[in-house]
């Protein structure tokens, strides 16, 4: 049989929010990951890629997402994990592994798309480009003679990681190219694409007149902090794919290690590339979007040292700030925070979750829109308190049990004004002790 058509396609898939998995890991994650282990070390090969591959599950509300599909037959192990715009199809037998993911039609290719292949084989690890009579494939072939859970996942999320950017990188970079194998990715609603395309406008035209309230004198960093602000919103909550995804995360990159250009000119390319955003056409924006689902996270996890470093030298210039008398711009940065964070580092679940619940306080009427109940009403300035103190405590709770020393702290928030509780939100943040168990 043709291993690499053995799988039946299901999807059901909801609303996500930024780069990383909007999911959780299987509760036995550590368990079956350490099965997979022993049985590697008894030599039970297929049973332990199977307890690994279950071990990459992910679940919403209990279900799972299908994010990895198994099958058995004699004695082979088939599988498929999905990564964006990429799917993986693979096979494992006591000897091997083998793994490839479809990036688009051998016939399609230029030279120019040739060179880039040839280019990226030297970046990867395990993996390599090859074609067959019909397709360019990624390629993953390993030996299972010493094989281990450790060795088998960074294989794997090579593979789907760069399967999953290379697609993205042709579909906006080579327009004439078709990327192939994407019948599991599912389109956006006419309703949901109008409604994102309808907020991006929104929030294009608020940081506008926002500039504008702007000391005429000194006001390159708030600026700067604005524009970022809005490329950051937009990746996390519209999640744009292909050229927006890929022109934004350019500019942002550049704005951040380009040392030779001035703050003001920064500013002016961030500027420019917003006016594009603002200037596109609901067709053109159309074709950005998509919903799939993930595997692998893009970001490694990030030290929790390092999130509280970041909130507070992020509070210490807000306090700045104030103190200098620039309040027009703290609302801004006290969202920026959250932004930054979701758009920059990888973070733990439980981190990622209450920075999620903190943008919905902070963003009422985009999720208003979206379905949800709003946390806080922005005419009457009025917080629905006990929904928030009560999922802000679910969080923290569910995390007890890998996080010993954690305490929910939502009667601890300060609802007097958003800024207050943004200020306090941060605080406790920082403060949870992330002690293992």
């Amino acid at each position: 049989m043709n291993w690499l058509h053995f799988f039946k396609k299901k999807d059901e898939l909801k609303h996500t929010f930024g780069r990383s998995i909007n999911a959780n890991i299987s509760k036995d994650e550590e368990k079956l990951f350490n099965k997979s282990y022993e049985a590697f070390e008894d030599k039970e090969i297929l049973l332990a890629y199977e307890y690994f591959l279950k071990s990459l599950i992910n679940y919403s509300n209990g279900v799972s997402n299908e994010n990895v599909i198994i099958k058995k037959e004699d004695d082979s192990l088939y599988f498929e994990i999905y990564q964006g715009g990429a799917l993986i199809r693979g096979k494992a037998t006591k000897k091997s592994l083998n793994a490839e993911a479809i990036l688009c039609k051998k016939s399609s290719a230029h030279v120019a798309l040739k060179r880039l292949i040839l280019e990226r084989n030297y970046q990867f690890t395990y993996t390599y480009y090859f074609s067959d009579d019909e397709y360019i494939k990624l390629k993953l072939s390993l030996d299972n003679t010493t094989m281990s859970p450790q060795k088998l996942f960074f294989p794997l999320r090579e593979i789907a990681l760069n399967a999953d950017f290379d697609k993205e990188y042709i579909k906006s970079e080579f327009l004439d190219i078709s990327i192939e194998d994407v019948s599991h990715v599912k389109t956006l609603s006419e309703e949901e694409l109008s409604l994102k395309y309808n907020f991006m406008h929104k929030w294009i035209d608020e940081i506008n007149v926002k500039i504008l309230s702007l000391p005429s004198n000194d006001n390159a960093g708030m600026e700067s902090f604005i524009l970022l602000y809005l490329l950051f919103k937009i990746d996390y909550m519209l999640v744009p794919k292909f050229t927006i995804f890929k022109k934004s995360t350019k500019k942002i990159q550049e704005y951040f290690s380009d040392e030779n250009l001035t703050v003001e000119a920064k500013n002016d390319e961030l500027r420019e590339h917003i006016l594009e955003l603002q200037e596109m056409s609901f067709d053109e924006f159309r074709k950005n979007f998509y919903n799939a689902k993930y595997t692998f996270n893009p970001t490694d996890k990030a030290p929790n040292e390092e999130i509280e470093i970041f909130i507070t030298e992020s509070l210490s210039k807000i306090r700045w700030y104030k103190n200098n008398r620039y309040n027009q711009i703290i609302p801004t940065m006290y969202k920026y925070i959250a932004m930054y964070l979701l758009y920059n580092y990888g973070l733990n679940p439980l981190t990622k979750e209450l920075l999620h619940t903190l943008v919905e306080i902070q963003n009422p009427s985009f999720f208003k829109a979206l379905g949800y109940t709003p946390l806080y009403d922005e005419e009457s300035q009025i917080f629905a308190k006990r929904a928030i103190v009560s999922k802000v405590d679910s969080i923290v709770s569910t995390h007890k049990n890998h996080f010993k020393k954690l305490e929910p702290f939502g009667d601890k928030l300060n609802f007097s004004s958003l800024n207050e509780l943004n200020n306090s939100f941060y605080l406790q943040l920082k403060n949870l002790n992330y002690e293992e168990i």
